[in-house]
């Protein structure tokens, strides 16, 4: 191992601590650690603390200040679509709570991209769509709904249909949605039996969206969606 690459373990770990730590609450809004602390806490050096601060503060769960320290910031400040922090709040106690919130983001957009993917998709991306759909049909019905293949599928498949969507605004949801696929199935949350309608849904919103019929498409996400949303909150 270079030293470069093990700086870099380092800061990741100090930073995934510190992240975990705040988005779990036990650095509540309020607390105040200094790099001092965190040093001694973690074994790091001066630069790898900041290091680990300045992400921290670039998305909004601290705020570092002179004479005052480094001030963990209520969850209102948080970048909460950041990868990062979806990562660390699904890994704590507020899991569930979180993922249904993403859900329902996700039910907000993804039935209306898929609306306008209808009108606006090129011939290559509505041919794909259908094909990861049929894709996903196939391994879902094989009981390989939480193999890693079903996983990268299914977010190729949400990925091109924000991107097919033609609203840069909606294309750059892709993050958050693919972190959403990989939380579940990395916390054993996706079965490995798709629930009932969830393939079906999937087909036929590709296919609605091929054949150019944008109420079918939104209808068909809407139903997905909602599947998958009750399937978490009974879990």
């Amino acid at each position: 191992m270079t030293g470069s690459s093990a700086a870099s373990r380092t800061h990741s770990s100090v930073l995934d601590a510190l992240g975990r730590r705040i988005t779990s609450g036990d650095l509540p809004a309020g607390a105040v650690i200094t790099l001092a602390a965190i040093e001694a806490e973690t074994g790091t050096s001066r630069t790898v603390a900041r290091e680990a601060v300045r992400v921290l503060e670039s998305l909004g769960l601290v705020r570092s200040r002179r004479r005052v320290g480094i001030t963990v910031q209520p969850r209102s400040t948080w970048h909460v679509l950041g990868a990062e922090t979806i990562r660390w709040t699904l890994d704590g106690p507020l899991r569930r709570a979180h993922l249904v919130e993403l859900m329902e983001l996700r039910a907000a957009l993804e039935p209306v991209a898929a609306r306008l993917a209808a009108q606006r998709a090129d011939g290559t991306q509505r041919a794909e769509l259908v094909r990861l759909a049929t894709e996903l049909d196939r391994l879902g019905r094989a009981g390989r709904g939480d193999s890693p293949e079903y996983l990268q599928v299914d977010i190729d498949f949400h990925t091109l249909l924000l991107a097919s969507s033609g609203n840069a605004l909606y294309a750059e949801l892709a993050g958050p949605v693919r972190e959403i696929l990989v939380g579940r199935t990395r916390r054993g949350l996706t079965p490995a039996d798709p629930a009932p309608g969830t393939l079906g849904a999937h087909l036929a919103a590709a296919r609605a969206i091929a054949r150019g019929d944008g109420a079918d498409a939104e209808r068909n996400v809407r139903e997905h969606i909602a599947i998958v949303t009750e399937e978490l909150s009974e879990a």
